[in-house]
């Protein structure tokens, strides 16, 4: 028996935002029915290094797709070594023998299924007449949450970009305006956190924060927010009195309740598990309604689920053997 083999390169050949956006709704959906295995994320600290390691297995029956990801984050990264703040590699497993069938970079797959997420958020939480974006951090994050919204939405008239220093601002907006100027009407480097919140239909925050940086009297009804940076204990990035006002939706109570968004809040009993109004795969479900007035503010928090690495990482696979792309290796 052969592993196929992908590198992180040709994983990026393989994918395209819409395919994987249908993938993951699958994925949500499959969990809001209750037809996967997926267990919380493992999560291993390494406090000295200011990064972590996390093990994410899945198994989503009705499709028989399996996978396993270990993914770090370590903010330092770039600065010291030259390397992603995120990276990653799946394991893709048979379900009927346990073999590893294929094993691929999985930094570029987080990015997709991520940015997917954020995408599939705003479909079903956010109004419809979308025409201000305001991205609050400018990674690989800022990148592919983009893409999935122009994805969605097709054209925006705006997008706001803020990060902490003008350089990384400056260098998203030049590659975005490259890659997607046809479909955005103008972007905008913003100094100003609150300039960039004030007054957007979507906010996606992508920051690493540990403390809130966007404050309850900028929101305004109506507006929807996805927040991407906190996927770890101790990390948020919205003052708790928005959470206070929004419908809440989660990707997982146990991931959410412990890492996400509402993690810090919940421990400190600023917010109960009563304040959550579903999970986005309830919503996708059919179970629970989504967003039901313009005047509603929205919450999506992601915390990243490992049945949309294992959908992602599979169709990674089976696009790689339809177009002969790989290496195959005796691994077992």
């Amino acid at each position: 028996m052969k592993t196929l083999l992908l590198t992180e390169n040709e994983v990026k050949n393989l994918l395209t935002m819409d395919e994987v956006i249908k993938a993951v709704e699958d994925a949500f959906r499959e969990k809001g029915l209750k037809q996967v295995q997926m267990p919380a994320k493992i999560y291993l600290f390494y406090t000295k290094y200011n990064g972590d390691l996390r093990v994410m297995p899945s198994y989503l029956e009705n499709f028989d797709i399996s996978a396993v990801k270990i993914v770090n984050v370590h903010p330092d990264n770039r600065a010291k070594y030259k390397l992603p703040t995120v990276m990653a590699v799946i394991v893709v497993v048979d379900p009927k023998n346990g073999a590893p069938i294929a094993i691929m970079g999985g930094t570029h797959i987080t990015d997709m299924r991520t940015g997917a997420a954020g995408g599939i958020a705003a479909k079903y939480l956010a109004r419809k007449n979308i025409r201000v974006v305001s991205m609050v951090g400018a990674g690989a994050q800022a990148r592919t949450q983009l893409l999935a919204l122009l994805t969605v939405y097709g054209k925006l008239e705006e997008v706001r970009v803020w990060s902490r220093t003008r350089e990384t601002r400056e260098n998203y907006i030049a590659e975005m305006q490259l890659k997607h100027g046809d479909k955005v009407g103008k972007f905008v480097s913003v100094e100003n956190l609150e300039e960039a919140v004030r007054g957007a239909d979507i906010v996606v925050t992508t920051t690493p924060s540990r403390q809130p940086i966007i404050r309850n009297e900028w929101v305004t009804q109506g507006m929807h927010f996805n927040c991407i940076g906190a996927d770890a204990p101790g990390k948020e990035e919205l003052d708790p009195e928005i959470l206070k006002r929004a419908k809440i939706v989660i990707d997982d109570w146990e991931q959410a309740s412990h890492s996400g968004e509402i993690n810090v809040p919940f421990a400190k009993g600023i917010i109960s598990k009563e304040d959550i109004w579903a999970e986005i795969g309830e919503i996708v479900a059919g179970l629970k309604p989504g967003r039901t007035s313009d005047e509603e503010i929205t919450i999506f928090t992601s915390t990243g689920l490992a049945v949309q690495d294992a959908v992602t990482a599979n169709l990674a696979y089976k696009k790689a053997i339809e177009k002969g792309v790989g290496t195959y290796m005796e691994m077992v």
